[in-house]
């Protein structure tokens, strides 16, 4: 779509980088890597340059050395190759790791760390040559080779116009003992060397920013993407109003199911019930097994009558449960007096059944305390 493809105006989700950082599309500056490598080897390099200066003085001295016994000996030349390569060897391999730290930390400090194994699956769209043809002329690439140009003449004229300042010094190391000449010529390359360091330091300084807003540029969404997305992490809101609905009559059946063990249940007559259960040796207080209002109280007033639970109307103490009451919770305390009224009157009630008591005077209004009833003491119409 149009959209997708031109449109991509809004910024990256959480989401969307964090499957990019997965795939190993992170902001690497390159310029920062070479500021890295080179500062490393500069730094090397006049920190440890007598040391090496006099290494050079000794091999060389010991090349240049023979004695009757190294004439006498051919073989012995190949042992001194050998032990001077091991040791130029192992200096090489030495100065190698530490650049290779230095790139790795130079990498770390522009993109953070990463382990991507999808970056190095193969992937047959990069064979297309039109499509690499395509990345190649894009604007970004464009602008990376124009930089990657400019930074090379602006090191290129500093060294050029270096070279051409301290032209006399270079000449003046020919004429120049060995060792003096190797310390004139270790000190000018090391004054030119920190001007290339910052040169590679102003460009990396603009780089690092540059390649994060280039990051966030390509991840950029459109419109439908972030709606496709939201639809994703949030799920389908047919689906999830689908989830709810079963939730709720999930819900609802567990009630019901729990209707048959309650004492009573009390309601307002049809616009709210509320189910109590009480037992003396296991609760505190009446506790809520069930409420519910209009059809779900139609459904517990059946359900208590299937089951011969006595169903006892109350409007205010309804309400006043089904507002202020939680589920399987017990009874708000405010509550406890008027359900102590309701139970009363229905064991009273049991009992007469089982001819064990007279029968009970008919239940009194039920008051509730002030501000407990949310209809304010106004008792609905029957249905």
């Amino acid at each position: 779509m149009a959209d997708d493809a031109q449109d991509r105006r809004l910024p990256a989700t959480e989401r969307k980088i964090r499957r990019a950082r997965a795939e190993g599309q992170v902001a690497r500056s390159r310029d920062l890597g070479h500021l890295a490598a080179v500062g490393t080897a500069v730094a090397l390099l006049l920190a440890f340059a007598p040391w090496l200066f006099g290494r050079m003085q000794q091999s060389l001295a010991a090349g240049l050395r023979f004695d009757a016994a190294t004439l006498a000996a051919p073989q012995s030349m190949l042992q001194r190759l050998a032990q001077g390569s091991f040791g130029a060897l192992a200096l090489v391999l030495g100065c190698g790791a530490l650049l290779l730290l230095a790139a790795l930390a130079a990498a770390v400090a522009s993109g953070g760390w990463t382990f991507a194994p999808k970056a190095l699956l193969p992937k047959p769209e990069r064979l297309d040559p039109f499509a690499g043809l395509g990345r190649l002329v894009s604007g970004e690439q464009v602008g990376q080779a124009l930089k990657a140009c400019v930074l090379a003449l602006i090191v290129g004229a500093v060294g050029g116009l270096y070279l051409r300042a301290h032209v006399e010094q270079f000449v003046a190391v020919l004429g120049a003992p060995l060792p003096a000449a190797i310390g004139l010529a270790g000190r000018t390359l090391g004054d030119g060397l920190k001007l290339l360091l910052l040169a590679l330091a102003a460009f990396a300084v603009l780089d690092v920013p540059l390649q994060r807003q280039l990051l966030a540029k390509r991840l950029r969404m459109s419109a439908q993407e972030m709606k496709r997305e939201q639809r994703e992490t949030e799920g389908n809101p047919e689906l999830k109003s689908r989830q709810r609905s079963r939730m709720r009559e999930l819900a609802t059946r567990r009630m019901l199911a729990a209707v048959p063990k309650a004492d009573l249940v009390v309601m307002n007559p049809t616009h709210y019930a509320v189910a109590l259960r009480y037992d003396d040796a296991r609760m505190s207080a009446p506790t809520v097994v069930a409420k519910g209002a209009d059809l779900i109280a139609l459904r517990i007033r059946d359900a208590a009558a299937a089951a011969k639970v006595p169903v006892l109307q109350a409007p205010p103490l309804a309400r006043a449960l089904y507002a202020h009451a939680e589920l399987d919770r017990p009874v708000p305390q405010a509550l406890f007096t008027a359900v102590a009224q309701v139970l009363a009157h229905v064991y009273q009630l049991r009992a007469h059944l089982r001819g064990e008591a007279p029968a009970p005077a008919p239940l009194a209004a039920v008051a509730v305390p002030a501000g407990l009833d949310p209809d304010d003491g106004r008792e609905e119409p029957d249905a």
